[in-house]
């Protein structure tokens, strides 16, 4: 008999989590073995349980599904996670498998998708479907070239992707939070995750001096 595949489930959001539980739980070859509501939960679960694969939500309160994703892999290198995204929210594709990811889901997708996907990350392979892995190469392109985040003694440690540029000029603009929000269709909170984000990536404490790096860099 075939040993199931033990799943964890993260989402911020009840009621998806219990029509997935549902799902996970008729699949055969799977079985349920623990659900978080947040970032931090999922790392102190995933902690305890050691589940076979992942289920990640990206957009939570808190610590998001991206950040969650690098702590845990981290932590345990064999990590197998899965992201769960909607529609709207391709940039996270790049930054979850930078992470650690390895594969990418909607959550609209069909219940045989994901059960292929669970199968196939648990195997040590990686599951994306045609349109996501297409915007994967599109992000891939449109990279600053080697030269503007190696340059400059390091002083990036990983590359800007499209998105942050975008909230980088807003920045050096002199806008607020809400109003990058406003402008670019946007959450505050993810606003907030995204900025944190190039603070990282750009080894800064502040958004003074983001700006500033990013000018050094030629990134803006």
């Amino acid at each position: 008999m075939t040993q199931e595949i033990s799943v964890m489930l993260v989402d911020d959001q009840q009621l998806f989590r219990e029509g997935m539980a549902l799902l996970i739980e008729s699949i055969d070859d799977m079985t349920l073995i623990g659900e978080a509501a947040n970032g931090q939960e999922a790392i102190d679960l995933y902690a305890v349980l050691q589940p076979d694969v992942v289920l990640m939500d990206v957009q939570m309160p808190g610590i998001n599904g991206v950040e969650a994703i690098r702590r845990i892999c981290a932590q345990d290198r064999s990590a197998k996670i899965i992201i769960l995204s909607t529609f709207g929210e391709d940039e996270y594709i790049f930054e979850g498998l930078r992470a650690g990811a390895r594969g990418y889901v909607l959550k609209a997708t069909e219940s045989r998708a994901l059960s292929d996907a669970v199968r196939a990350v648990n195997r040590g392979g990686v599951w994306m479907d045609v349109t996501s892995a297409s915007k994967l190469v599109d992000e891939f392109i449109r990279l600053p070239s080697p030269s503007l985040h190696q340059g400059a003694s390091g002083l990036m440690s990983e590359p800007i992707n499209e998105r942050e540029l975008e909230i980088l000029r807003l920045m050096a603009r002199g806008l607020r939070n809400r109003d990058i929000a406003r402008q670019l269709h946007l959450a505050e909170g993810t606003v907030k995750n995204y900025i944190s984000s190039i603070l990282r990536k750009l080894n800064v404490q502040d958004r003074t001096h983001a700006v500033a790096r990013a000018k050094e860099l030629g990134l803006i």
